[in-house]
């Protein structure tokens, strides 16, 4: 459809030779136009507005049927043309069923929690799960990086209304680390689309089929393994629901379009199998108010192999990646597919941290010490195993000063096998926070040792007083004075401005209102405060 907007009445000859339409009227970005009888488009088809405006400016939209609405009238939605030598339908039909291929393997992504409890099949669909901020898209640019360095192939990046911000920063990135290659682009590794939030919803509803089209051309044509990233998957049944609310559309649940289940089949089926490659999907899914029975994630789950849910309460924990390791699901994890070891040792670990959420609320009510010896031990290893599963990662290095690390199945088997066989009770559960294999753990905890406390003197109301190891349980008010920590040979100083200290089984807590260190003190402030 060629027409000049602002031609009130374009000629009929024209139109008939031309197959042109007439605006009739603009919603925002839903569109109706009407045609001459018998020249009317078919659903999907593409529609091109092209003039200038009153401002002189030129005019290029491209728009796609949604409706057929009547007395040879049709509603369009408005996105945006693309510049490219190939082109390729964005609906198609799903794979025939003696096209696909139905052999299951582990797909490997060097993420200790994701590959021992939620492993990822190859061509399979993968959901990541979880409220805002709590790191679905690092763990995206993370499986990008882990996965381009181990596996190779070939990535298709589909940003479906997310922020402007995370798609530069990826593209950024990618160009570090090589994936894309700006002097050489058929050595580049990755293509990306999308469709960000500033984006017409027409575009965002789109952008998820344009990747998933790419994705198919390299399995096709090139017959390669192909990896699908999309983030967000929310966001495309979002866009959905804004179109379908212009076209008219009576409301579903919570206000979701009617025909949410079947446009999510029509992405889904697509992604899957065949005997010239795979396409592996991995799909960030947004949870509103971290409700998982929201229509838009409850939908989603129907199609996936593996969810991999990201828990609020381990990011504020400060355990990265914050997988929760007994919400994640695998339909892989079977031992007939991953081996009896992988399947022994994972249904050991979710054992052992299920029986440490049941005893939570009896140590928060009672404390450790009205456990069992058993449940004491339980817990222990629970917290070792909790910190083990988190990891440094690559993407994140700038952040948190720790090397990223790429930690092999077998490797994290190996140590897993150690904590739940009581091999490490001895070590600090601080030695397995952050590390990548086990062996890393015990060498920080080596270092930890160096480091304990050998000595504390502490200013309490009956003068001050030498804390040593083994010290018996004591409870005591700490005064306003200094306290000495030392280290090996070497003593660290502070002020106390008053509070309590609690000592017990080797350790002490010390609560106050106020601490400096010693350098940090300001001799006249510190003498106003006396005063």
């Amino acid at each position: 459809m060629r027409i000049n907007p602002t031609t009130s009445d374009p000629e009929v000859s024209i139109r008939e030779q031309k197959n042109l339409g007439r605006i009739a009227q603009i919603i925002g970005p839903i569109l109706d136009v009407a045609f001459l009888p018998g020249k009317m488009p078919n659903i999907y088809n593409a529609l091109v507005v092209k003039g200038r405006d009153t401002l002189g400016q030129e005019i290029n939209v491209t728009c796609e049927v949604q409706q057929l609405l009547g007395n040879n009238r049709v509603r369009a939605v408005a996105m945006r043309p693309v510049d490219t030598r190939t082109t390729s339908p964005i609906h198609k039909s799903v794979p025939a069923f003696i096209q696909l291929d139905t052999k299951l393997s582990i797909f490997e992504t060097g993420i200790k929690v994701v590959d021992l409890l939620a492993p990822y099949r190859r061509g399979g669909k993968i959901g990541l799960l979880g409220g805002a901020g709590v790191g679905k898209t690092v763990l995206i640019m993370e499986l990008i990086n882990n996965i381009a360095k181990a596996h190779g192939g070939v990535f298709v990046f589909g940003g479906v209304g997310e922020r402007t911000r995370e798609g530069n920063d990826l593209y950024m990135e990618m160009k570090e680390s090589g994936v894309i290659n700006e002097q050489n682009l058929a050595e580049s590794k990755v293509a990306l689309v999308y469709g960000q939030m500033n984006e017409p919803p027409g575009a965002r509803m789109r952008v998820g089929l344009t990747a998933l089209t790419m994705a198919e051309y390299f399995r096709y044509v090139n017959e390669q393994d192909v990896l699908l990233f999309i983030d967000n998957i929310f966001r495309f049944v979002q866009a959905g629901s804004e179109v379908s609310a212009l076209l008219g559309r009576m409301p579903s649940a919570v206000g979701y379009q009617p025909t949410l289940s079947t446009k999510m089949g029509t992405l889904q089926e697509r992604i899957t199998s065949t005997k010239k490659g795979s396409i592996t999907s991995i799909q960030a899914v947004y949870v509103p108010a971290d409700d998982l029975t929201d229509p838009a994630p409850a939908t989603t789950f129907a199609h996936l192999d593996a969810t991999t849910v990201l828990s609020r309460g381990l990011a504020a924990k400060g355990i990265y990646p914050a997988v929760d390791p007994l919400d994640s699901t695998s339909t892989m994890l079977q031992p007939r597919i991953v081996g009896e070891e992988h399947y022994e040792t994972a249904q050991q670990v979710k054992q052992t941290l299920q029986r440490y959420r049941e005893l939570q609320d009896i140590i928060a009510i009672l404390g450790l010490d009205e456990l069992s010896e058993e449940d004491r031990l339980t817990v222990a290893r629970a917290r070792k195993i909790e910190r083990f599963l988190s990891q440094p990662f690559f993407v994140a290095e700038v952040f948190t000063g720790s090397p990223g690390k790429y930690v092999g199945l077998a490797e994290t088997i190996r140590g897993i096998k150690l904590i739940l066989s009581g091999e490490f009770d001895s070590l600090p559960e601080q030695a397995f926070y952050l590390v990548g294999n086990i062996d890393e753990a015990t060498a920080k905890a080596t270092n930890l040792e160096m480091e304990k406390v050998k000595e504390i003197i502490l200013s309490t109301n009956s003068g001050q007083i030498g804390v040593l190891p083994n010290h018996a349980p004591i409870a005591t008010a700490v005064d306003i004075g200094i306290l000495k920590i030392r280290l090996n040979n070497q003593w660290l100083t502070m002020a106390l401005m008053g509070g309590f200290a609690r000592i017990g089984n080797n350790e002490i807590t010390i609560l106050v209102n106020d601490a400096e260190k010693n350098s940090d003190i300001d001799p006249q402030e510190a003498q106003q405060t006396l005063e």
